[in-house]
């Protein structure tokens, strides 16, 4: 049971990440306002700087284009960066909708 638990791990960071460099607005454990910068995404989690130091387990709810807010899961945290976990995955079709927006736009901030 546990072997089968750390292959579907496995996979979830199999899947490939793709680079953004998104500015979004998020809100933290404590509804205090944060602006991120998206570094990598994928329609499992995303990767991001961030103004304020969090610790793993704490909730971020992130905004989107195209989905609108998500509920995330800080998985590991390092020198400013985060690792999340999305609460649910982003749809394949809006996974592409949402990339194609974060690469051509919004490099300036929310």
């Amino acid at each position: 049971m546990a072997k089968a638990l750390a292959g579907q791990v496995a996979d979830k960071r199999a899947l490939a990440r793709d680079e953004v460099h998104y500015r979004a607005r998020a809100y933290g454990p404590d509804a205090q306002q944060v602006s991120l910068l998206i570094v990598n995404l994928s329609a499992l989690g995303l990767m991001a700087r961030a103004e304020i130091p969090y610790g793993e387990g704490e909730r971020l709810r992130v905004t989107l284009p195209v989905v609108g807010v998500v509920v995330a899961e800080i998985r590991w945290s390092l020198g400013g960066r985060i690792g999340c976990e999305l609460d649910q995955p982003i749809d394949l079709a809006d996974y592409y909708e949402v990339l194609a927006v974060m690469v051509r736009g919004n490099r300036g901030g929310p």
